[in-house]
């Protein structure tokens, strides 16, 4: 048994735990479907300030291209992960985007004709989708994750979604499979529900939803304890909102929808990027301060913050929540390869 085999509290170590010493990180054992490969390459697109990434960085994927439309959004990812995203993917060249295992995106929803001769490509052409097929048709990488708002599925009557599977399943010969998901069964103190789809290159078996919720950590320890008195709304806005709502439990967030209704909870409804200022209150006092919008999409500490408050405020609004994608992200790395079964009919 060699020194590096041996640790003096815990004795003997195996290879993963080993990993995890030197790395910090917990290298995950992939599934057959990636025919021996030790670590899996990925592209980021839509990449925002990098929900995506910060989940495959935890489970030690190696990021070779991102893309992104913001500036603001470009110059966050590029501090605190060390890589540069392209910016329209409408202008990005193929050739210019190096082959990789995965890809990952939270495209934004858009309507396209679902009427007419059209099919496949040309039915989605001119869309944001378009370009991501465009990639996936031609980087042809061995599965994808994809993030979407939940009305997806019901947008123009489940149609939109309908010719995007068409697209995946039929143009593009991938296995395909979606779920609406909610933040709150990963352990975060946000109601966020968002529709996941993923996909295989081929056969695939073992890959399965998450079925088991995360215990949600309590808003105590998203909230910061002693944030800044800029945060704090006015007498006159505090006093509104008691005067309408006499909360159950404390700490809890104050949600106040367009109708003026008043709700209160231990966890935080969606973050949105375009709401009011005074959309989400901590105990109907005060906003959300920059750290604590990040702690609620599960943003660890050690991401720096360099945007002004308005920009982080659109940032997290927009972003993926960290441990519900990552829990699937797991899920596809640990997938299996399903054995086509021989037609006996054959020649």
């Amino acid at each position: 048994m060699t020194e590096q085999d041996t640790n003096p509290l815990f004795g003997k170590l195996d290879e993963v735990v080993r990993a995890v010493v030197k790395t910090g990180k917990l290298t995950p054992k992939l599934g057959s479907f990636w025919q021996g490969k030790k670590r899996l390459t990925y592209a980021d697109m839509f990449c925002g300030i990098g929900g995506f990434h910060e989940a495959a960085k935890q489970l030690d994927m190696d990021c070779v291209f991102a893309c992104d439309i913001d500036d603001e959004a470009r110059r966050v990812y590029q501090h605190n992960y060390h890589i540069q995203p392209a910016a329209d993917i409408a202008r990005l060249r193929i050739k210019d985007i190096p082959d990789f295992d995965v890809l990952f995106a939270g495209f934004p929803c858009q309507p396209f004709s679902i009427i007419g001769n059209r099919a496949g490509f040309e039915d989605v052409r001119g869309t944001l989708f378009f370009e991501l097929a465009k990639i996936l048709k031609a980087k042809q990488p061995r599965a994808f994750v994809l993030e979407n708002v939940k009305q997806l599925v019901s947008h123009n009557h489940g149609q939109t979604l309908k010719r995007i599977l068409e697209v995946l399943r039929k143009d593009l010969g991938y296995t395909v499979d979606y779920k609406i998901l909610n933040a709150l069964n990963f352990g975060l103190p946000q109601k966020r529900e968002r529709v996941l789809i993923v996909g295989f290159k081929g056969d695939v078996k073992g890959f399965e939803w998450p079925d088991k919720k995360v215990p949600m950590k309590p808003l105590s320890q998203i909230l910061e304890s002693n944030p800044d008195p800029r945060y704090f709304v006015s007498e006159r806005i505090r006093r509104a909102r008691h005067e309408a709502h006499t909360a159950k439990v404390t700490p809890s967030i104050w949600h106040e929808n367009k109708a003026g209704n008043i709700s209160s909870h231990p966890f935080s409804c969606a973050l949105r990027a375009g709401a009011s200022h005074n959309y989400l209150l901590v105990n109907g006092e005060r906003r959300l301060t920059t750290r604590e919008m990040l702690r609620l999409q599960g943003f660890p500490d050690t991401f720096e913050i360099i945007s002004n408050g308005s920009q982080v405020r659109r940032q997290a609004g927009n972003a993926v929540p960290v441990p519900m994608v990552k829990s699937i992200i797991e899920r596809v790395l640990h997938a299996e390869k399903s054995e086509a079964k021989r037609d006996s009919k054959a020649a």
